[in-house]
């Protein structure tokens, strides 16, 4: 066969490939509350004649499923239906979609599908929780597969300043009163370039192809979790295929991600008992920066993975992981612009590393009682954070903190079920290591510091149904306390909660919580030195607030509902800095370090108000959530009858986020968010040029002025391809396609000529930015 004729079959073999009909197949596990399997279960493709049932182990399986988007049912006997909203099939890399099925109050000798579809909460937080699944946050438009962006757009969450950091100021709390947990795995730090002393930071570290759903509360907390004062956002990790190796490749305007997944020693057996899922993401912002010219240079990798392996039919153990490497660097541009030289001044050098590593076992009982589940695991923070006097040649450093935060920790948690009754108690313990070295010449204080310390935390709550289910209750409490600071104790810091459910008519909840909780101040408070080389803040108390709710919810539909909740939050005990008199609620979402200074834990807060959500799962090819927040933002200086208005007081919070299924697998998505007028504190301009670069904020007139509106508009468009052997989605998506101007507090720049020189006697000049740009991007993702 000459060369031409091998081209011509290549090429008919190929059109024939793409042309051909492919199918994808839908698989995974159903089992009860206390994971033991269901056999026999039925699990069906909405609006099809696909199904399947659960074998002896609680697994099914579908083929032969025409690749698009589909709800997932599953029924039996005794048990609420349950529905999975928009799940993907793919011809190649459809993950497992797993349930976990809830006893019904109703007859068991019928299928209940009274409570079918219905989007539901735990009777634990029955309100101000808020759950997406993985195919809703790959799909988010204007997140670029950053999941901490998604949770940003969610009920209550506040826009960061200049709506480009994954800061999460929840109902007008401050960036740091949020947890983060990752299979149950307490993770501090989930953002590249984090701010230490909180864990906002630009681009988030969570792979989204490892998520299996996130979860974000912004009330009524479990009470095992530890020192949440606004939120808890959980993620949730699928496992790695059982049965055969697969994988993706995602490719966008910043990065590039590889993520791996199969069995491990799995033979000549069907599925493996081991399974491993593991990726790995690179940044090159840096290259698109010094194309066009910007002097900033971030530099970052990351890694993450999850191996689990089943012991038996009632234990299994997971190995998770989860770290970065950042670089952030500035060179300047050629040309000089007024803009980027300020930019290029007044920016940190940044040089961070972090892990998190654990080993959870679970164990499920026997005789169908409840489970049981032992983490233990380290998270470590290198931090080297650097600003010069002069950051071109890298020459006269005016502030350093070279920093290294380390805890290691154990937690157990058992779950048992007293017939009706659901009792989850547990207990954790850590040890923690600290040390930094700082060089703070602006503020005259250099010092080292090194402390080490116990924690520990004891929990217990109780939940049950009453009148079928018509009423549920859910009481606990948890105790902390730690071997460094000298004012609390286990007492001190009870932290007693309590939510009720009850649905007074058909599709009809009234929902409320009450609750206190505590949280203990970062280590860069807690291993602050002054220049005598003491430690001035053992003496701080926990920060606690106090949270009351009240909602209504009502079901439209079998997928649809609306809620209306008002909240109240009472903060005591705030840190307060000795320094600027300020609360440090009004600190922490920018690049620096917060916390490193004297403090008073005297202030207090409070932030109140309503917010209506509207949430429709996938119906009709449409999903969508709405939600309009109104509320007050408070804080206290030293004076603590003084409320004055939070830089998160932005009284208006707008956002809707929803999307289109079109057909062959055409989907157009949009995101919108508004903040109102929010306050921030102008910049000290004596002390500002008496310490260039070094930019020095007046605390004494915060509330004085207030920036424009936030209001950003983000469109994305996807189609997707399926073929034998792969599948291709394919996105593109604009940011900000109305052109607002982004609100951002005036920047400020040393006085120069046209030709870049400084003019004398020096003097601050008023920088002029352009922020309204449309921000285009496209992205592909391939899965093998």
């Amino acid at each position: 066969m000459n060369i031409k004729n091998t081209v011509l079959v290549l090429t008919l073999l190929l059109i024939s490939n793409l042309h051909a009909q492919v199918y994808g197949e839908l698989f995974g596990n159903v089992t009860d509350q206390t994971g033991q399997p269901v056999l026999g279960a039925s699990v069906f493709l909405e609006g099809t004649e696909k199904g399947a049932q659960t074998d002896f182990d609680g697994n099914y399986r579908i083929e032969n499923i025409t690749p698009g988007s589909y709800n997932l049912v599953v029924s039996y006997v005794g048990f609420e239906t349950q529905t999975k909203f928009n799940v993907i099939v793919r011809s190649k890399g459809t993950p497992a979609y797993n349930f976990i099925l809830k006893e019904s109050a109703e007859a068991l000798d019928e299928v209940v599908i009274t409570n079918a579809n219905k989007i539901s909460r735990p009777k634990e937080t029955p309100l101000s929780t808020q759950s997406l699944s993985a195919v809703e946050i790959a799909t988010y438009p204007g997140s670029n597969n950053d999941v901490v962006q998604v949770a940003q757009t969610l009920p209550g969450v506040s826009p960061s300043i200049g709506g480009f950091r994954n800061d999460l100021i929840i109902r007008g709390g401050a960036p740091n009163e949020t947890v983060y947990y990752l299979d149950g795995m307490e993770v501090p730090n989930i953002n590249h370039f984090s701010t230490q002393g909180s864990a906002g930071g630009p681009v988030g570290l969570i792979n989204v192809s490892f998520i299996d759903n996130v979860t974000l509360s912004t009330s009524a907390f479990g009470a095992q979790y530890d020192n949440p004062l606004s939120g808890v956002l959980q993620f949730s990790q699928r496992t790695g295929n059982r049965r055969d190796f697969s994988g993706n490749f995602r490719v966008s305007a910043s990065e590039a991600a590889l993520t791996l997944e199969g069995p491990l020693f799995k033979g000549k057996n069907e599925e493996a008992k081991t399974t491993f899922l593991v990726s790995a993401r690179r940044s090159y912002l840096q290259f698109l920066f010094e194309v066009i010219g910007l002097p900033f240079r971030p530099n970052y990798w990351d890694y993450q993975y999850k191996i689990n392996h089943e012991i038996d039919a009632y234990n299994d153990i997971s190995f998770i992981g989860l770290g970065s490497i950042d670089d952030f660097s500035v060179e300047a541009p050629e040309d000089f612009d007024a803009e980027q030289q300020a930019q290029l001044e007044q920016a940190p050098f940044i040089n961070q590393r972090t892990n998190a590593i654990g080993l959870s076992w679970k164990r499920r009982f026997k005789d169908g009682s409840g489970f049981m589940e032992t983490t233990v695991s380290n998270n470590t923070l290198i931090n080297e954070f650097t600003r010069y006097e002069d950051p071109e040649n890298e020459t006269g450093v005016i502030f350093s903190n070279d920093a290294t935060e380390s805890e290691t920790k154990l937690r157990y948690q058992l779950t048992k079920f007293f017939g009706d009754w659901k009792l989850t108690t547990g207990f954790n313990t850590q040890y923690s290591d600290y040390s930094n070295e700082t060089v703070n010449l602006t503020d005259n204080n250099i010092f080292n510091t090194d402390i080490d310390f116990a924690k520990y935390g004891v929990f217990a709550n109780m939940t049950k149904s009453f009148f079928d289910d018509k009423l549920d209750v859910s009481f606990g409490f948890r105790i902390d306390d730690d071997t460094f600071t000298e004012e609390d104790n286990l007492l001190s810091t009870f932290s007693p909660r309590l939510s009720l459910s009850y649905e007074f008519k058909e599709n009809w909840r009234l929902n409320g919580s009450i609750g206190r909780y505590y949280k203990l101040p970062p280590y860069t408070i807690l291993g602050f030195r002054d220049n005598n080389n003491i430690l001035v803040n053992q003496d701080v108390d926990y920060t606690v607030s106090d949270h009351y709710v009240l909602g209504l919810q009502h079901y439209f539909g079998p997928s649809a509902n609306i809620s209306v909740e008002g909240f109240y939050k009472r903060y005591d005990d705030y840190p307060v800095s000795i320094l600027d008199g300020v609360s440090l609620a009004n600190k922490g979402a920018d690049f620096e370090v917060l916390g490193s200074e004297d403090v008073a834990t005297v202030g207090r807060g409070r932030s109140y108000g309503a917010e209506l959500q509207f949430q429709q799962k996938l119906t009709n090819n449409f999903y969508g959530i709405f939600a309009y927040t109104w509320f007050y933002s408070e804080f206290t200086g030293f004076d603590r009858n003084e409320y004055l208005p939070s830089v998160w007081d932005s009284r208006h919070l707008v956002s809707f986020t929803g999307g289109y299924k079109l057909k062959r697998n055409w989907e157009i998505s949009a995101r919108y968010r508004f903040a109102g007028n929010t306050p921030f504190v102008p910049t000290d301009l004596d002390a500002t040029l008496a310490n260039y670069p070094e930019v020095i904020l007046d605390y004494g007139r915060l509330g004085e002025e207030e920036l424009d509106t936030f209001s950003q508009l983000d469109v994305r468009i996807d189609k997707k391809w399926n073929f034998k052997n792969l599948s291709l989605d394919v996105f593109v998506e604009a940011q900000n396609v109305l052109g607002q101007e982004i609100p951002e507090p005036t920047q400020f720049g040393l006085n120069r000529d046209a030709n870049g020189a400084v003019v004398e006697p020096r003097s601050l000049t008023a920088i002029e930015t352009e922020t309204g740009q449309i921000i285009p991007s496209i992205g592909i993702v391939v899965d093998f």
